[in-house]
Order: structure tokens, then sequence, then C-alpha cells
């Protein structure tokens, strides 16, 4: 009878090593997941395990050995509240360092701002001096030129050249009183108002239209039927000669200069030039 009682102590023996075992490997991955265990649950996850230990290592020794339900209910209430005082002290850490994170953070970020606010203030301040600076340039150029021009005006006048005698003013040019001379002063008063025209061109036509007769009447055309006949050297009416009339000559279609120049002014007109009027016009 003696001889069959260890082997119910050695079966629960190891019991309570395979509980304690697995309470001890919760622990430990308990552990590992928040990466830092306090040493204070260290001490007393050990002093735990000691419990433990002791209470296996007493089931050997005659008149030690405890129950096996009591042993096992002992060891099982000492490793549930090591873990329980292991993850309580692991909680409050886990919370400090999210903190401690958040608040590095929230620290940087405002160091960022805090330096692009710098940032932006010295590009401020830099572009305001460059502008200052060119204000200033500006101000002194134009107080070098102000005092360039006054000393100008107080410098002494330099003598006055001596003055040149004006040329003779050119005679007055005379004309004949014919056919050429009305031709040629008609081309210097058409020179004096831009109106083309030669000499042939002048000539060429007043032969045609009147034959050089300043007082040529035309009585047989539609214009004398309507009351206003081709008069003088060129044959004008008096409403073209009207609208074509050039001041400095005289108003009159008998004046042969005036009666060429209207004329002439009339062809510039209508053909480009009395050059260009080869007919009746």
């Amino acid at each position: 009878m003696s001889a069959s009682l260890p082997a119910p102590r050695r079966s629960r023996l190891s019991r309570l090593q395979r509980s304690a075992t697995t309470a001890v490997a919760g622990c430990g991955i308990a552990a590992i997941a928040f990466t830092l265990v306090p040493s204070a649950s260290a001490h007393e996850t050990g002093a735990a395990g000691s419990a433990a230990h002791w209470a296996v290592k007493a089931n050997d020794v005659p008149g030690q050995a405890q129950p096996a339900a009591e042993a096992d209910a002992a060891a099982s209430q000492d490793v549930a509240a090591s873990l329980q005082k292991t993850l309580r002290a692991l909680a409050p850490e886990s919370h400090t360092r999210h903190s401690e994170r958040l608040a590095a953070q929230q620290a940087a970020e405002e160091l960022a701002a805090q330096q692009a606010e710098a940032e932006r203030a010295a590009a401020e301040e830099a572009a305001a001096s460059r502008a200052a600076e060119r204000e200033t340039l500006a101000q002194a150029e134009a107080a070098a030129e102000a005092e360039a021009a006054a000393a100008e005006v107080t410098a002494a006048p330099e003598a006055p050249a001596p003055a040149e005698t004006a040329p003779a003013a050119p005679a007055a040019p005379t004309y004949t009183d014919d056919l050429d001379g009305w031709i040629r002063e008609a081309l210097d008063i058409m020179a004096e108002h831009g109106i083309p025209g030669s000499y042939d061109g002048l000539y060429r036509n007043i032969m045609r239209e009147s034959s050089g007769d300043p007082n040529a009447i035309n009585d047989w055309d539609i214009n004398w039927i309507n009351g206003t006949p081709s008069i003088g050297l060129l044959q004008v009416i008096q409403p073209t000669f009207d609208a074509y009339h050039v001041e400095g000559t005289a108003y009159s279609l008998y004046d042969p200069v005036a009666n060429i120049v209207a004329a002439a002014n009339y062809a510039w007109d209508r053909y480009g030039s009395i050059d260009n009027v080869n007919g009746p016009y």
C-alpha cells in the first residue's frame, strides 16, 4: 500500500507543472506584445513563480505535500494574480507612450509652422529692402539730373554767334500777258498747292478746247442748253469753277490763270492729272 502512493503525487505534480508553464508562457507573450515589463511586475512575477515552484517541491517532501486540488487552485490563483498585475502595469505605460508621441508630433508641426512663418517674413523683409534700395537709387539719380540742369541754367551764356546775313528774297517772277505767260503763272500756283500737271498737258488741252482764246464760249452743247455754258481757255462751266477754284486766283471764268488752275484742279480730282486728259472732259 505504501508503494502505490507516490504515483498520484507525480500525476498531480505534472498537472500543476503544466498549468504553471502555460500561465508563465502567457505572461511571456503578453510581455512581448507590450514591449516593456516594469521591474516591479517582474519581481512580483518572479516571486509568484518561486512560490509555485516551492509548492511543487514541497509535495515531494514527506509531511509537506498539500492536497492536489488545493495545490492546483493555489498555483492558478498566483499565476492569474501575477498576470493581472503585469497587465495593469503595462496599460498605463502604453497610454503614456501614446500621449508622448502625440505631444511630439504636435510640437514638430508647431515648429514647422514657425519656420515657415519665419521664412515668409524674411522673404517679405528682403523684398521691402530691395524696393527701398531701388527707390533710393531713383531719388539719387533724379537729384543728380536736377543738379546738372540747374548747373546748365546758371552757367554763363555763350556769346551769341554773329547773325548771318539773310539771303536776299528772290525777285518776284514776271509773266507775259499771253498764252505762254498764263500757262507759266498757272504752273507756279499749281506747284504751291500740290496740283499735278505739265506745260505740255495744259497747252495741248487749251488748244483743243478754245484755241487759246480766254473769252471763248460754247453756245451749242448741253451745258449751253442747261444755262451753264462752257467758258474760257479750258471751257469750264460755272458749277465746276465754283467747286474747284483755287485761292489766290481771280474769281472769274474769264480770267485765264484762274480758269487754267481750276480746270487742272478738277482734272486732278477726276483723272489724276490734266496730263491724262486727251479729249472732252
